[in-house]
């Protein structure tokens, strides 16, 4: 059987943002799992115009929807941003329908409160879009995870979460896998 394909998705587009180091981690320790290729996804690299503002011909939207649809299963990389997920995420989450249905997700979260609501947020969403979202959930601090919230310095004790949050991913990515 081919190895499923997992997407991690960088949520934010902004200037200076931490989601890159934050992504390159967490595909560091996917990558020594062996058991899916991952790859980092960077929304800004798709140029998503606002949604409903564009066409269907939109080069960024034809891109996004291929690659999407490439994928098997997502990680979302999610900073809180006054309680909730940035509006590039939700604008790259809208931009795309079918291509979302039936595959599952984790939730890497990051803030203030480990980013807790904006993954709550991304929960409700994603039930929309049917996607299967998985209990695991790693979470990060800006005040014990960050250096000076703007350096990744996670305690190796998350190295276990986001273990437990990839196996719960890669199952429940496997077994939607026929739906689609």
């Amino acid at each position: 059987m081919k190895q499923l394909s997992i997407g991690i998705i960088l949520g934010s587009t902004r200037q200076g943002r931490v989601s890159p180091q934050v992504g390159s981690w967490v595909k560091e320790i996917a990558n020594r799992r062996g058991d899916a290729n991952y790859e980092v996804v960077d929304i800004t690299d798709f140029q998503l115009p606002f949604f409903g503002e564009g066409t269907d011909n939109e080069p960024g939207l034809i891109a996004w929807a291929k690659k999407l649809a490439s994928l098997d299963g997502f990680v979302f990389i999610v900073q809180e941003y006054n309680h909730s997920i940035t509006g590039a995420l939700k604008n790259a989450l809208d931009s795309a329908r079918n291509e979302w249905n039936h595959k599952a997700a984790g939730i890497v979260s990051y803030g203030s409160t480990g980013g807790a609501r904006a993954a709550e947020h991304l929960r409700g969403i994603l039930g929309e879009l049917l996607v299967a979202d998985v209990r695991a959930h790693p979470t990060f601090s800006l005040f014990t995870d960050f250096e000076n919230f703007r350096l990744f310095k996670p305690a190796e004790l998350h190295v276990e979460k986001v273990n437990a949050m990839l196996d719960q991913l890669i199952a429940w990515s496997g077994a939607l896998k026929p739906l689609r």
